[in-house]
């Protein structure tokens, strides 16, 4: 058995350690806000948290995530950040498909948790693993600044 924190919650699950998080998450924890894109971390719409910091649980091997706090779409809206950029998100109407924006909101709330005022380079480094088919990058970019707005 390998014990997780997953959005605050003690998880135990009976996987091999080397299954991708991902897996662990949709499949055995039915947490299925975070999407499977490529399989490879290149999209990044596998993005969670772990210790606060954006990672792709597609090519993370659970194994990895032991001992850390990890965060999935589900319950990125109990912190003040996460509600600034979901309320930026909608007030901005920036969903087009909607399949990429649980890993876009996953990393631009890591970003704004350690830089409240990005200027467009810091976004687009920080968004530049997060493909979107639907090309939103602009309003992606606008309601990472209006969420910063809200947070200062």
């Amino acid at each position: 058995m390998i014990q997780l924190t997953i959005n605050g919650k003690l998880q135990q699950v009976d996987v091999a350690p080397d299954t991708p998080l991902l897996w662990v998450l949709r499949d055995t924890l039915q947490l299925t806000g975070t999407k499977y894109g490529c399989g490879q971390g290149l999209c990044g719409a596998c993005t969670v948290h772990l210790d606060g910091v954006a990672m792709r649980s597609c090519s993370l091997p659970v194994s990895a995530a032991v001992g850390k706090k990890i965060t999935t779409i589900e319950a990125v809206d109990a912190a003040r950040v996460g509600k600034a950029v979901q309320a930026a998100w909608q007030k901005l109407d920036v969903v087009q498909c909607g399949y990429c924006q649980s890993g876009q909101i996953m990393s631009a709330v890591a970003l704004l948790t350690h830089n409240r005022r990005p200027s467009d380079a810091d976004i687009d480094n920080a968004m530049s693993g997060n493909l979107c088919r639907c090309a939103t990058y602009v309003r992606i970019r606008a309601a990472i600044h209006e969420a910063a707005k809200a947070l200062v």
